[in-house]
């Protein structure tokens, strides 16, 4: 089995410099709509996001897509293996919730990309 999480957004491109420039994902299809690009598929070793806008979700199935304007909502909690990078690809970028242990044994530190979906790495504490 494998799950892929699709972020509704308002700008592909938006969160590109999030995802490509700064986390180290590489797009691999993009689809266009119009002059600019409407669902992208990203990945990065062995995870795999995919983005579409609002208005292509609209078009494509509209009962899919959110009502009213707002596209935020989505929280990814993503597993690393390397924390220490993760930070290092944050750094200068505004964190919503500070580096922390939890309870169940896991560092995690909180941001916000670009388009508003909440994205929470984590790797277990040692």
């Amino acid at each position: 089995m494998k799950i892929t999480p699709v972020l509704i957004v308002d700008e592909v491109e938006k969160s590109l410099t999030f995802w490509v420039d700064r986390m180290g994902f590489t797009m691999v299809t993009n689809v266009p709509e119009g002059e600019r690009i409407g669902f992208a598929i990203l990945a990065r070793e062995g995870a795999e996001l995919m983005m579409q806008t609002l208005s292509s979700v609209r078009r494509d199935e509209p009962r899919f897509a959110p009502e009213g304007i707002e596209t935020r909502g989505t929280v990814l909690f993503i597993e690393v293996e390397d924390f220490a990078d993760a930070r290092q690809r944050l750094e200068g970028y505004p964190i919503a919730m500070p580096e922390r242990v939890t309870f169940y044994g896991m560092r995690e530190i909180g941001v916000s990309e670009p388009n508003g979906h909440t994205v929470i790495f984590a790797a277990k504490a040692v």
